[in-house]
């Protein structure tokens, strides 16, 4: 069964599983101990640090082991905070960073800090200066900046090393979170902080990297031990940290060759699914981006439907839909970027994945879409498109109630009944979904409608879409 979701976690390296074997039998006393099988421990621990730092670019005195990738997260933006209160109180993020970031800016406010979001364009990246003009903007000090160097959702490449220039010369720390990168290679630039994650890169779960360049103010607010400069109290889960320092050299020395053969499949895969399947969105950079993985959206496509479906295929894939969601949240990445979430779908294929099993997911994919579609009771392509004006004289204006449904059912409504209006005319769609929100808009720039806005009714939202010629 082809598994599509190496972003979500990569399957195990044989590197990383050699070496979690021959650790367990070696690695398993403690490295803090000055006896045998202590310093035996202590070597292996000490390898592993030196491998993983020079993967980072780093020196090994400036990286800790911590018990996950989030955990990396959560330490780095606490210490460095803490460490630079007296410069500010300010922590700045770009709007499409991992939900670990976005968590601890939350802590972050509900302690008393203030948090500013950097924006970024319909692909996902901020634009050149945005961190410069963040700083230059900011009401009052600050501590921290962060930004991923790849998005996690569509794949796209921040501009890392030119925030880090901005961000050093304004005096500021720049936190990189490399998970979804660090694996295809180095981050570029003048960093301070940054943080990895070993499943990502095919390295055992429970594995985290936090770098900590020297110079950076930088104070350990939890309880400290003398483990890991006491950064990341507790003993250290020797095994599965030599396993990953393993696996990241092994997936590193294979990354030049293994990224172009990825990248030539993912093309093929964003030039042939909007050829293969009618109004689809294909979302992200396509350029600079991540060689792996590729997203696009669906018109009139429920999200989880289409994940069982493409299951049932044996297809395992990611999404970014609301209806795939506990909360019924579009995803804050695709909200950020303004396009379609409705039936998202994010495949990111992992090393060695064969071209026959791409050109197997393209083959069964528009037959899964339109299968969910027709059982949505979604509009055939051409009756999308609006046509002539209906007789009798159409309603220069309709309100279509779509109170308590969820995507994409409202967006299939509205499509429904757009050419009942005449050019000029307004449909008013009434929704209670967070969703429609995003994809309502997202639907008319697909559709080459004009979407005038929202408005607050008696229960949920009022959307008004324009028809237009």
């Amino acid at each position: 069964m082809p598994y599509f979701d190496a972003a979500s976690s990569a399957p195990l390296h044989p590197v990383a599983r050699q070496a979690l074997l021959a650790a367990l039998d070696e690695g398993w006393a403690d490295p803090a101990r000055l006896y045998r099988e202590g310093r035996r421990a202590r070597l292996l621990l000490d390898a592993a640090r030196e491998a993983a730092a020079e993967a980072v670019g780093c020196r090994p005195d400036e990286l800790v082991f911590t018990p996950s990738g989030t955990r990396a997260v959560h330490e780095g933006i606490a210490g460095a905070l803490a460490g630079r209160r007296r410069a500010g109180r300010r922590l700045i993020v770009s709007a499409v960073e991992h939900s670990s970031v976005l968590h601890t800016a939350g802590a972050h406010e509900a302690d008393g800090g203030t948090v500013t979001e950097v924006p970024v364009d319909r692909t996902g990246r901020i634009a050149p200066g945005a961190y410069a003009a963040a700083l230059r903007e900011a009401p009052d000090g600050v501590a921290l900046a962060c930004l991923q160097s790849a998005n996690h959702e569509v794949g796209t490449l921040q501009p890392v090393a030119e925030a880090a220039e901005e961000c050093a010369a304004a005096g500021v720390p720049l936190l990189v979170d490399a998970a979804q990168s660090l694996g295809w290679g180095p981050t570029e630039g003048n960093w301070s902080l940054l943080t990895a994650s070993a499943h990502k890169w095919g390295g055992p779960a429970g594995v985290g990297l936090l770098a900590v360049r020297k110079g950076v103010r930088f104070r350990t607010v939890q309880p400290a031990d003398e483990r890991e400069s006491g950064r990341s109290p507790g003993f250290e889960n020797l095994p599965a940290i030599v396993a990953a320092a393993a696996s990241l050299r092994a997936v590193r020395a294979e990354a030049a060759a293994e990224a172009e053969r990825l990248r030539g499949l993912v093309d093929r895969i964003r030039a042939r699914v909007p050829e293969l399947v009618p109004e689809v969105e294909v979302v992200g950079d396509p350029e600079r981006r991540l060689p792996h993985l590729v997203t696009f959206s669906c018109l009139y496509v429920d999200g989880e439907a289409l994940l069982h479906e493409l299951d049932r295929a044996e297809f395992s894939v990611s999404s970014g839909s609301s209806c795939t969601s506990s909360t019924l949240t579009p995803s804050h990445v695709l909200r950020a970027m303004g396009v379609l979430s409705e039936g998202n779908v994010r495949v990111s294929l992992p090393r060695g994945t064969a071209e026959a099993e791409v050109d197997r997911f393209l083959e069964v994919l528009p037959g899964v879409v339109a299968k969910v579609r027709e059982h949505l009771g979604a509009p055939k392509p051409a009756e999308a498109a609006p046509g002539p004006d209906p007789d009798p004289e159409p309603e220069p204006e309709l309100v279509v109630d779509s109170l308590g449904k969820r995507c994409p059912i409202p967006v299939i409504e509205l499509a429904k009944v757009i050419g009942e209006v005449p050019v000029g005319g307004v449909v008013t769609v009434l929704s209670d979904d967070e969703a429609a929100r995003l994809d309502i808009p997202a639907w008319c720039e697909m559709r080459g409608q004009t979407y005038e806005g929202e408005r607050p009714a008696d229960r949920g939202v009022a959307y008004r879409v324009r028809r237009r010629a």
